[in-house]
């Protein structure tokens, strides 16, 4: 593509043509293409790839699903005149394939910490999540899948526990050895057998699993390459981005033929994905979703064609990297506040008996589960959590977002509309609602 020069805005660039399937939520823009199948949306993630030869900005995130495809373009620098012309691109290519965009469905959710103490816990939150620095006062996943991480500060101390923790199950000798530095460095650790609870200096709380040896794999052949982090995964680094797009068009395949859902997610970790001798690295994820592999005994001969697959390619599997990281809230009326939390984001409960998780329908956003809190703690159940959620929309959805949470018995405790909101759910666990960039003639 030909040079062009950065844009002064998130708004510039959806001023620009051909932008109109893209929304700027954070640092980029993305957009969400309907499809029929894996295959069909692999296709425009080939496209991608060959749209990506040679232009000037990072390769995009591809999230490629059974029912569509989320691209998402990296502007860490600001949007420039080059991502929307391959914004643009990109949005013929999907019409092209008959793929169907829908902006409308785009979110994105995060964590905030408040905190006194801002560099240890920032720091403990690094080791436990395996993340890295974004800047002074953010974390993030390498590879983006996961939620970010943000800090801010706190004024008065709230000393007693969350009612939201984190679970981050990683490769067992990874979860293992996370504990075990994270002790080493002070911080205070209590083993349940299969996970530990461990927290901050300011007492927030994460469990890290598992813990036992050989929990996280599959007793079966041809299966070495997957850890079983809540979600299968297998992670695949490959030298280009055509190369980790071969992949996922050819496990995309075998997820169709199978007919079982995969998530498959294709990242170029940046910096941080540097190897020594200065070559980049584009890393192919592929996840089954949370307890899809323990419902339907199909996932292990799909995951075994998998991996003959990519092994028949020359690639060599990273498992140390498969993470998996939910969110879990406690309440005492755990129904009323599951229903609160499913309406906001516009996630679908977990059909089976006895299990409280909802799911982003398009297995983007993470998992959120629910435990009962006994009603009588009221000092714990009044006091704000240090913890909170950040939910990210497209601006011409941000005020029905609000509404749907505010039907759904929000209270509404901030509103700096039309670009924030702070609510409370039913228990007073609070989610900020943020606006992405909106176009200018939006703005007048």
């Amino acid at each position: 593509m030909a040079p062009s020069t950065p844009s002064t805005t998130s708004t510039d660039f959806q001023d620009q043509r051909g932008t109109d399937d893209w929304r700027v939520l954070g640092r980029g823009a993305s957009a969400w293409f309907a499809a029929r199948s894996h295959s069909d949306a692999a296709l425009l993630s080939r496209a991608v790839a060959e749209l990506c030869g040679g232009a000037e900005t990072a390769a995009p995130d591809l999230d490629v699903r059974s029912t569509g495809v989320r691209v998402r373009l990296r502007a860490d620098a600001g949007a420039t005149a080059a991502h929307a012309g391959l914004a643009s691109a990109i949005s013929d290519a999907a019409r092209r394939l008959g793929l169907e965009p829908r902006p409308g469905a785009l979110q994105e959710l995060g964590l905030v910490v408040d905190t006194q103490r801002r560099e240890p816990v920032t720091a403990f939150w690094e080791s436990a999540l395996g993340y890295v620095r974004d800047g002074q006062d953010a974390l993030a996943d390498p590879l983006r899948r996961h939620p970010a991480l943000r800090l801010q500060q706190m004024d008065t101390p709230r000393p007693l526990r969350n009612r939201l923790h984190l679970d981050s199950v990683a490769a067992q000798p990874v979860a293992a050895g996370t504990v075990d530095r994270l002790a080493s460095a002070g911080a205070d650790a209590a083993h349940h057998g299969y996970y530990a609870t461990v927290a901050d200096a300011e007492g927030n709380e994460v469990d890290l699993l598992p813990l036992p040896a050989d929990s996280d794999r599959w007793d079966a052949p041809d299966t070495d390459d997957w850890r079983l982090v809540f979600s299968a995964v297998a992670v695949y680094p490959t030298d280009t981005l055509e190369q980790a797009t071969r992949l996922v068009t050819i496990a995309a395949e075998i997820a169709d033929r199978a007919g079982l859902p995969l998530l498959l997610d294709v990242r170029d970790p940046g910096p941080a994905g540097h190897r020594a001798s200065g070559a980049t690295e584009t890393v192919v994820v592929l996840d089954t979703g949370k307890d899809r592999w323990e419902m339907d005994e199909g996932y292990v001969p799909l995951c075994q064609r998998v991996q003959r697959e990519a092994r028949s390619l020359g690639l060599t599997a990273a498992p140390d990297r498969a993470r998996f990281v939910q969110v879990g809230i406690d309440a005492a009326d755990v129904p009323a506040t599951r229903a609160f939390w499913q309406e906001v984001l516009g996630y679908d409960a977990d059909p089976r008996s006895g299990v409280t998780d909802i799911i982003d329908p398009r297995r983007l956003g993470p998992v959120l589960f629910f435990q009962p809190l006994d009603p009588e703690e009221t000092e714990r159940r009044s006091q704000r959590n240090r913890l909170h959620l950040d939910l990210v929309v497209p601006h011409d959805v941000a005020d029905a977002t609000v509404r749907t949470a505010r039907h759904a018995g929000g209270t509404v405790l901030r509103d700096d509309s039309p670009t924030r909101w702070t609510l409370a759910d039913p228990e007073g666990n609070e989610i900020d609602i943020l606006a992405g960039a909106a176009r200018e003639q939006d703005l007048v």
